[in-house]
């Protein structure tokens, strides 16, 4: 939604996770495992992921992990950074 708004694309090679509350914080989620997994089986070389989910990141395989870059994020402002092409 926010890509369409401001007429900035999204990075194709960019995942992400999470729920952004009306206060802009980005709030933890289940599973980061699996769609982990699933980004990289899709071709995708960065995910944007909760800054409370960091610790999740040790359940991933370190193959996996070597392949991709994650960004960690507390705020909208860390996620926007993080996802739209410059």
């Amino acid at each position: 939604l926010v890509s369409l708004l401001s007429g900035r694309a999204v990075k194709p090679t960019v995942g992400m996770t999470g729920e952004i509350n009306l206060q802009g914080q980005v709030l933890p989620i289940g599973g980061l495992k699996q769609k982990i997994l699933a980004a990289h089986r899709m071709g995708l070389t960065e995910v944007v992921l909760p800054k409370r989910n960091e610790n999740d990141l040790d359940d991933v395989p370190d193959n996996v992990k070597a392949d991709m870059t994650f960004h960690i994020a507390s705020t909208y402002a860390e996620v926007a950074a993080a996802a739209f092409e410059r």
